[in-house]
């Protein structure tokens, strides 16, 4: 934690193209904003510290450039090779809805009732129906130890 004495809070970051160079000028002498080029885009600039909802600045020139950098849904990348935007996997993302379908509830096995819980393990020393099944000439010792003591 060298230096670290005053921790000075994020502000806005202003995002621009090439067309915009002026303006990492104008605001590189003001705290707490940040400027950063369109194919240069960092996601801990975006969401310092993993907290999304920093206030970002487009350039409008920056804004169109997206499209070539990362494409669109009906055609590809062309910066990024064969680079294509994700698809959202689920179109209905109502999963209570869903579940609770006649038509899932259908297929779906019960639910169980009982509960069924391991048996105890019981100590084979104490007890001599288990040891009778660990070690069948037990019942003979134990004779023979009775009779030998009598």
């Amino acid at each position: 934690m060298c230096n670290r004495r005053y921790i000075s809070r994020r502000g806005p970051l202003i995002v621009y193209d090439t067309k915009g160079a002026k303006l990492v000028k104008a605001f590189h002498n003001i705290t707490g904003v940040e400027v950063a080029h369109v194919s240069r885009l960092n996601l801990l600039k975006w969401a310092p510290g993993g907290h999304l909802g920093r206030f970002i600045i487009w350039t409008k020139s920056a804004f169109e450039k997206l499209d070539e950098i990362y494409g669109t849904f009906d055609k590809p990348s062309e910066k990024k090779n064969g680079y294509v935007l994700p698809r959202a996997k689920m179109v209905n993302t109502d999963l209570a809805r869903i579940i609770n379908s006649d038509e899932v509830q259908s297929i779906v096995k019960p639910i169980k009732k009982e509960i069924k819980r391991a048996p105890l393990k019981k100590n084979s020393l104490k007890n001599l129906n288990v040891m009778l099944k660990l070690n069948p000439y037990a019942k003979a010792a134990r004779r023979m130890a009775l009779l030998a003591e009598a």
